[in-house]
């Protein structure tokens, strides 16, 4: 408990390390690793006890394998002002070398911790920005030629360990000021400190790709570090709060009524897109051209694109028409955000610096004439500022934490407060018009729950011209249908003069209130919204101020870690900046993004399904490995459902909706493989899966014709059948059915049929598991329907290159240049875009048993029809 070792080991007029002393309170629990490359490269665990941290140098790093006993050598207590020391010490000094934080977060004993240390056997919990769950550390007793005192570092079993991955990545950055090994050792005069206001940097020279007194202004902030502009981006969004914080600590910016837009600037020339991804560059050429004109070479901008009225205020309808129509109207862009400038990432420079920042820049090429504006702001007096822009008429206002970094996530750190009820809803079906009115009578809108389900929310017939009337009427037409898109039929229309629309465009709606019944209340219509996807739209509620505040971390703490990830759901998903396929840079949170996407589509095959799941945490590249039993350290979000196995009962993951589809992503999930049955129907499967799996040398169309023998054989006892690719090489032939068989019927069904290919030619089909025998032919896998099988569920990523997915085909689609890479977590969105057809159209709604005749039936059959 004292830190007079400490003191004698350090001369602190060369070494930069706090001299400290021992806290006066012992209450604290901060927890921290420092990557120390001294002699040799080790990581020293700390956790503060006593008014101190006690210490350990482990080195091989923390294991997430509960299974892998890490030495961990006692060192002397440090103070814990060292919980902040990142930096170098010197060359000839104690521990000389690179010291990097690379992680830091709490720890919460188990029992008494300073008795548990005492005896030497210390239980914990860590919540860390890398390390989470339960941990030990025990004490060994030393051998006689042993000096020192030996511990052993355990991780705990529970949902953060791992049998198959160590937490050590070379690799990885600082967790607070995210500079790697490298970057820390190369700027000598560097010491980051949480105490001091600024990081003192020595930049490495990099080549000059911008004007000089640019590339000065990023290169000098606080924070700013090298890297290379990213091919994709997700901008940072705002939580809707019910009124504005209090405070100097917050910016307030007046909210605008128009289409947000990340400008990348790439050699001079900027690239437009929209918050969802979609390349808008072509829409908006006196953007670029203005763009063109600033002083930068390589960047980043974040703002809105509007058309501003007369009175100030912004038209989305205005907007809307240009975009439409092409037709002449001032747009200006308002730039509120630099997260990148002239080879410099500044998401962790402090949203003060950056609009400086962000100033200085424009401000010698803008004024009142300009189509580029600088998006100002006022610091407090957040009241005040919002009765001001409803004055003005404005949609709202955007408060902003001045000290915090850019997210690409929802963050309680930005808030939105509005003026106006006002917000996106999915069109789902329109009315006939009546009188002389034209196109039609009004517009059936709703919101989605859960990402599943589609709910009504009322009619919306007011704010057309004849021209707006005209336009959305060719949309409509082009996307109607005769499946009613929402969860109950609407109370208040009749059912004559009602027309359905696939549920894919998204309508901006004013209105004055909800009803009792949850519909609105003298709705108005704005606009299209062709930047947000159906499936985000749900109804907004705004959350209190006190639990927004709540969410946001006090002054002070470290901000890398992003701990929310912003989705339209109440999920929260963490690391979302985490790479998971590393050759198409795709996020966790893009892998999110994309089962949001597809939820309406995939859902259906995989909720309320026991389920099998292969977790990649850091991508598939990295040691993935199979779950299927629920334990300890679950989203709220997975549940259990108790089965049947060999040696008992245990519980399998279950979830429920998008929710639950999200937590899978939280837990690195890039593969999931549901049941043949729902939790209901354990015992009764409901569909039948053939695996084509072929050998390497088998060509392409062999393959096809295999998926269409077992088709045909299946028409001939009248089995409806469909084809999806599986991510991989093979193919999947599935059969929808209606649960009344057995696990054993319908195993040995698929059995005979596998067989009777098997039988027909030897030479191409193969019906055992044995590789060794599978040389030059497809394996005919019956063996995924049996009780407690999976399969890789449709539109489910696969965890392999290419970020593959296992897509839905139409038959007619099989052709021998058919290529299975092209299905992948990018392109098959696209296929279901803008009303395409669903590839297999009838799936839900196809009504067929596996009998028992055909059961007896199928040998007859496959004999004869082989035979032709």
């Amino acid at each position: 408990m004292s830190l007079k070792r400490y003191h004698q080991k350090r001369r602190f007029r060369r070494t930069p390390e706090p001299k400290g002393r021992k806290a006066a309170s012992a209450q604290g629990h901060l927890y921290v690793i420092q990557k120390h490359a001294a002699s040799r490269l080790h990581y020293d665990f700390r956790l503060e006890l006593d008014g101190v941290l006690k210490s350990w140098a482990v080195p091989k790093g923390p294991s997430l394998d509960p299974a892998v006993k890490r030495l961990a050598m006692h060192v002397e207590d440090h103070p814990v002002e060292y919980g902040s020391f990142e930096g170098i010490i010197p060359k000839g000094e104690y521990g000389g070398g690179t010291v990097m934080l690379w992680d830091k977060g709490t720890w919460q004993p188990v029992g008494d911790p300073s008795a548990s240390y005492r005896a030497g056997k210390l239980k914990f919990v860590l919540d860390g920005e890398r390390l989470k769950g339960g941990w030990m550390l025990a004490r060994m007793k030393a051998r006689k030629t042993e000096h020192g005192d030996p511990w052993l570092l355990i991780k705990e079993t529970d949902g953060y360990s791992s049998r198959s991955e160590d937490s050590d990545d070379e690799g990885s950055e600082s967790v607070v000021s995210g500079r790697t090994m490298e970057e820390i050792a190369s700027q000598r005069n560097a010491v980051w400190s949480s105490h001091r206001k600024k990081e003192l940097r020595a930049p490495s020279p990099l080549k000059r790709i911008g004007s000089a007194a640019s590339r000065q202004l990023f290169a000098s902030a606080p924070g700013a570090r090298k890297t290379a502009l990213p091919k994709a981006f997700r901008p940072q969004l705002a939580t809707l709060v019910d009124r504005p914080p209090a405070g100097d600590g917050w910016l307030h910016e007046i909210k605008l009524d128009g289409y947000r837009l990340l400008a990348f600037i790439r050699n001079g020339r900027a690239t437009l897109m929209t918050r969802n991804g979609l390349d808008w560059t072509a829409k908006f050429p006196t953007l670029v051209e203005a763009l063109a004109g600033l002083p930068v070479q390589e960047g980043m901008l974040d703002g809105e694109v509007v058309v501003i009225r007369a009175d100030g205020t912004t038209d989305f309808q205005a907007l809307q028409g240009m975009l439409q129509n092409k037709s002449a109207v001032p747009l200006h862009y308002y730039i509120f955000d630099v997260p990148y400038g002239e080879g410099y990432d500044l998401t962790q420079v402090p949203l003060l610096e950056r609009k400086e920042i962000l100033n200085q820049l424009l401000s010698p090429h803008v004024d009142t004439h300009s189509v580029i504006r600088y998006s100002d702001h006022v610091l407090g007096h957040g009241e005040d500022f919002h009765n001001h822009a409803c004055s003005l008429k404005a949609e709202g206002m955007i408060s902003k934490d001045v000290s915090s970094h850019y997210s690409q996530r929802r963050s309680p750190q930005w808030l939105k407060i509005k003026c106006t009820q006002q917000q996106e809803f999915v069109i789902g079906g329109y009315t006939d018009p009546g009188g002389a009115r034209t196109g039609f009578g009004a517009l059936l809108i709703g919101v989605y729950e859960g990402g599943r389900h589609l709910r009504y929310t009322g009619r919306v017939g007011t704010g057309f011209s004849q021209e707006l009337l005209g336009n959305v009427m060719k949309q409509l037409r082009a996307r109607e249908t005769s499946t009613m898109p929402f969860k109950d039929f609407p109370k208040d229309i009749s059912r004559r003069g009602v027309h359905w629309v696939n549920p894919e465009l998204v309508a901006e709606i004013r209105f004055t209130e909800w009803t009792s019944d949850n519909v609105l209340r003298h709705p108005a219509f704005l606009g299209l919204r062709a930047d947000k996807s159906p499936h985000e739209v749900i109804r907004e509620a705004p959350k209190p101020m006190s639990e927004a505040a709540a969410a946001s971390p006090p002054k002070g703490r470290s901000r890398r870690k992003e701990p929310a990830a912003a989705l339209p759901s109440p999920f929260k998903l963490t690391n979302s900046e985490r790479i998971l396929y590393p050759e198409q840079g795709i996020t966790k949170l893009m892998l999110a993004q994309y089962y949001q996407t597809m939820a309406s589509w995939i859902l259906p095959h995989i909720v309320r399904r026991p389920l099998t799941i292969v977790r990649c945490p850091h991508g598939y590249d990295k040691q993935c490995f199979y779950q299927k039993h629920v334990m300890e350290g679950l989203p709220p979000s997975i549940r259990g459902v108790r089965v049947k196995e060999k040696h008992g009962s245990m519980t399998t993951l279950v979830i429920d909706d998008l929710d639950g589809l999200t937590g899978l992503v939280q837990l690195g999930v890039l593969e999931i493989h549901p049941w043949g049955c729902t939790e209901d129907s354990l015992n009764k499967p409901d569909r039948l899966v053939f695996d084509l799996d072929p050998a390497p040398d088998v060509p392409l169309n062999h393959l096809i014709e295999a998926a269409q023998l077992v088709r045909d054989l299946l028409e001939a006892i009248e089995l409806t059948s469909f084809v999806k690719t599986t991510g991989g090489k093979g193919l999947h032939v599935v059969v929808p059915l209606t649960p009344r068989v057995s696990w054993d019927e319908l195993k040995q069904f698929a059995k005979q049929i596998a067989g009777s290919l098997a039988s027909h030619d030897p030479k191409r089909y193969i019906d055992v598991m044995a590789k060794s025998r599978r040389a030059g032919k497809i394996f005919v896998d019956y063996l995924r329907n049996g009780y407690g099988a999976t399969s890789v569920a449709a539109y489910s990523t696969r965890a392999r290159a290419g970020a593959t997915v296992s897509a839905p085909l139409r038959w007619k689609e099989l052709a021998p240049k058919l290529d299975f890479t092209s299905f992948n977590l990018n392109t098959v969105p696209s296929r279901l875009a803008g009303g395409k057809s669903d590839p297999w159209e009838g799936f839900a709604t196809t009504r067929q048993s596996l009998t028992p005749a055909m059961i007896r039936q199928v040998a007859t059959l496959n004999a004869k029809l082989l035979r032709g």
